[in-house]
């Protein structure tokens, strides 16, 4: 088939952006692209990847997985079904702190990023800024193995670790970050992403803080005298996540930012002599 033809049926089984995107992926070309090579012909095993990943958006696969890499910060990441899909949300939680080390630190920072899935707010941190080290944790091992995919693609010199969030690290960091799951047990989502996306990664008890007490409860061994906490959280979750934080940190400001829809969805946690010293 020709590249057109390849088009018009995809056209008619998906929505067109979509079906472009992912025969544009497929052939390295961009969408624009494609209209200059209309009369192409197709290699017989991209045409039938095709079909196959038109058939998988059909069925309700996010076009994420179905490319295998996403856009994050201006930079290619590999995701799959053992990671979160990255959300625009998550640009703004380190769009925020890369601004925030900027002001603050002025030697490179050692930076954690806990339930890391696929790396990439801890590997776009150690792009951005003057890092000491970069520590990536999680739970699960195939999401630690998405990551290593992403180190070695970006030549990153991060840490990968299996863990349970703080619970076995002992050592000590200026910048902790965290994008964890902070959704209720019994609170109602998209079916494509509760679907499809890693239960480990989105559900966190009856609250959806239970993540958010696990690292909290033992991070003051693992913090350095000036420091920043950073999280993402949900929409709704402000008021008990402050009571939260000042049940075992004291001498801190918490700042709760919102995102470009106006929702509560960043938490970030500043020693106090993180102002005094500027």
């Amino acid at each position: 088939m020709t590249i057109e033809e390849l088009l018009v049926y995809g056209k008619s089984k998906v929505h067109s952006d979509y079906a472009k995107i992912l025969l544009s992926d497929l052939l390295n070309f961009n969408p624009l692209e494609l209209l200059l090579h209309l009369e192409e012909r197709v290699p017989i095993e991209k045409e039938e990847l095709y079909k196959k990943e038109i058939n998988a958006l059909q069925e309700e696969k996010p076009i994420q997985y179905v490319l295998g890499h996403v856009n994050f910060y201006g930079q290619r990441f590999i995701i799959n079904e053992n990671v979160l899909i990255p959300r625009f949300e998550t640009e703004e939680l380190v769009e925020n702190t890369i601004r925030y080390i900027q002001k603050f630190f002025t030697d490179p920072v050692d930076i954690i990023d806990l339930g890391c899935g696929s790396g990439i707010i801890g590997l776009i941190l150690e792009k951005k800024v003057s890092t000491n080290s970069v520590d990536l944790i999680d739970i699960s091992e195939k999401a630690l193995e998405v990551a290593n995919q992403n180190c070695l693609i970006l030549n990153s010199k991060a840490h990968l670790q299996k863990g349970d969030m703080l619970s076995n690290i002992e050592k000590k960091y200026d910048i902790i970050i965290s994008n964890p799951p902070y959704i209720k047990t019994n609170e109602e989502i998209e079916d494509i992403v509760k679907n499809n996306e890693p239960h480990l990664a989105l559900y966190a008890g009856i609250d959806g803080l239970d993540c958010y007490r696990k690292i909290l409860k033992d991070i003051n061994k693992n913090l350095k005298e000036r420091f920043l906490i950073a999280f993402e959280i949900g929409h709704t979750q402000k008021e008990d996540l402050k009571k939260l934080i000042n049940t075992y940190l004291q001498d801190v400001t918490i700042e709760i930012k919102k995102d470009l829809q106006q929702r509560d969805r960043m938490c970030f946690i500043f020693s106090n002599n993180l102002f005094s010293s500027k």
